[in-house]
Formats: C-alpha cells, sequence, structure tokens
C-alpha cells in the first residue's frame, strides 16, 4: 500500500467502526425513526385536541381582552376590570382560594398520613384512594344540591339540628353566604389533597426516621427537622393545585349562591350572557384573561415544584 492510499484506508476503518455504520447499521436506524415516527403519530390527535379545544380559546379570549366591541385595541377593559365590584371578585375569589386551600393542605394531608401509617395494601387505603378519586371529581350543580338538601334552610341535618333545639343559622352560618362556599369546596378539596400528597409521604424513607429515633429524636422533631423540609415542596406545590382548583370553580358556587356571592367566574358568566351590560363580552374575556394569567403561575409553580419533589424523593 502507498503512502498516499493510507490515509484513505484509515477513514474507512475509522466509518467501519462507527455505530450505525454500513447497511446493517443505516436499517437499524431507520426502524428506529420509524417506531419514533409512529409514536410521535399517535400523540397528533391529543395535540389536535388541545390546540382546537384549549390553544385557539385561550388564543380568542387574550386577543379580545384588549380590544373593543369595535374591534380597536384599548387597555380600558383590563382598567375597568379593577374596579369596583370586579375588584371585589377578584378578591372574594382569591380569599375562597387561599381559605380552602390551606383547610386542605393540613386536613388532606393529615387524613393521608394517618391512612398510609396503616399496614400496606389493606382495604382502608383501597377504599380511601377510590373514595378520594370520586370525590375529588364530584362538583358542579349535583354537589350544591347536595349540600343544599343537607345544610340549607330546609336540609335535613338543618332540620335534625333544630329538633335537638339547635339553630344553625344562631351561629351566624349560611351556605348560601361565602362561609358556605368554603365548607363546599373543602369537600372536594380535602380528597384532592390526599391524591396529591401520598406519593411524595410514600416517598419517606423509613430509614430516615429509624435513624432519627435512634439519634432520640422524638416524632416531632423528625417531622419539624426531617420530615417537612423534606415535604415543603410537595405541600407547597399541593397548595398552588388547590388553589387553581378553587379560583377557577364556577358551576358549584352559582348553583349555590345564584351569584350572590362575588366571584370572578360568576362575573364572567354574566358579562358573556350580557345580563348586566350590553356590549360587556370583552370585558368578561378580560377578567378571563387575568384568571388564566393567575391559574398559569399557580400551575408554573406546581411544576417546578414537582420536579424537586421527584429528585429528592428517588
Amino acid at each position: 500500500m502507498s503512502v498516499a492510499d493510507a490515509p484513505a484506508a484509515s477513514a474507512g476503518a475509522g466509518e467501519a467502526d462507527l455505530p450505525g455504520s454500513g447497511p446493517r447499521g443505516v436499517a437499524e436506524w431507520l426502524r428506529g425513526t420509524g417506531r419514533n415516527g409512529f409514536a410521535l403519530l399517535g400523540l397528533v390527535p391529543f395535540f389536535a385536541y388541545t390546540v382546537v379545544f384549549l390553544g385557539l380559546p385561550t388564543a380568542s379570549v387574550a386577543i379580545n381582552a384588549f380590544r373593543t366591541a369595535h374591534g380597536t385595541w384599548t387597555l380600558h377593559n383590563i382598567s375597568l376590570s379593577f374596579e369596583g365590584i370586579y375588584r371585589d371578585a377578584f378578591v372574594t375569589s382569591l380569599k375562597v382560594a387561599l381559605c380552602t386551600s390551606a383547610i386542605g393542605v393540613v386536613f388532606g394531608g393529615l387524613f393521608a398520613q394517618a391512612v398510609l401509617s396503616t399496614r400496606r395494601n389493606t382495604v382502608l387505603r383501597r377504599v380511601v384512594t377510590t373514595a378520594s378519586g370520586v370525590f375529588a371529581n364530584f362538583g358542579g350543580v349535583p354537589l350544591a344540591f347536595a349540600f343544599i338538601a343537607t345544610l340549607g334552610t330546609t336540609g335535613m341535618v338543618t332540620r335534625m339540628l333544630h329538633a335537638l333545639g339547635f339553630d344553625l343559622s344562631s351561629t351566624g352560618f349560611s351556605l348560601f353566604t361565602f362561609s358556605g362556599i368554603v365548607v363546599v369546596y373543602t369537600y372536594f378539596q380535602v380528597p384532592l389533597m390526599v391524591l396529591v400528597i401520598t406519593p411524595a409521604l410514600e416517598g419517606l424513607r423509613p430509614q430516615w426516621r429509624e435513624a432519627a429515633e435512634g439519634l432520640g429524636a422524638s416524632a416531632a422533631s423528625y417531622w419539624r427537622l426531617v420530615g417537612l423540609p423534606v415535604l415543603a415542596p410537595a405541600l407547597l406545590g399541593s397548595f398552588l393545585l388547590l388553589f387553581g382548583s378553587s379560583f377557577a370553580a364556577y358551576a358549584t358556587a352559582w348553583a349555590l349562591t345564584s351569584g350572590t356571592v362575588p366571584l370572578v367566574p360568576i362575573k364572567i358568566g354574566t358579562l358573556l350572557s350580557g345580563n348586566v351590560i350590553t356590549g360587556g363580552e370583552n370585558l368578561g374575556k378580560a377578567l378571563g384573561f387575568e384568571m388564566i394569567v393567575v391559574i398559569a403561575v399557580a400551575m408554573v409553580g406546581y411544576v417546578l415544584l414537582t420536579r424537586r419533589v421527584s429528585r429528592w424523593l428517588r
């Protein structure tokens, strides 16, 4: 072999050693590409559904929030949404969301830990998990009707308490006020918290508690110094998820109060139906755009915190 042929031979040898080279390597690459292509093809219906039923309506709301009824661009809708009854609606919605989310995190977390302290694969765990899934998704008009039939003015529990000489209204509680909405929302917030926090609680290593007890730590010290710091991102992420769920709820509050309690979703529904202000559809879309921003911030925070929890509890 001549000196001139040596570089060519070396290059050919290097190419032959590369993974995926040669006819067999090309065939394997094509088969892998085909499998990936078919996998991506299976996602087309999902992406199409997301674009048509989520992306396009969201874009329409965001655009029309900054337009007048005549199609000109304006910031009047946004500024008006922070005034008067609409500002009060935002404040009330935030109060309901914060209150019910805090209640859900506390009681849902304690309930989930109490269930997980039992033996694995017991009937209790399966029943609690199944029931939590059902209760967390039970809402809307049926939930409002169930509470009206139970704790309403002529509800079953209300009449039973009245027969025992106790008037529920004397405590200042009414199902059709702010406190009533908090009670009803708590019904699905606590089960939702059980579902969300259970994987994080299961990720706590038993060895951590054994090591803490071996060093003389009490149960309270373990939770204060080990358990809660590890669970802090999961708890905060769960709070954000519950916040979004409560902040965006509409049908339950509307069926329960008929709009007497000012909430942002109810105000949006009223504006879009044209019952208050003629041509106020874009004002309703401005409120909807602001709700989208609030929910988006909450969900981004939830995703980021969930990723951190997954890294810590591997």
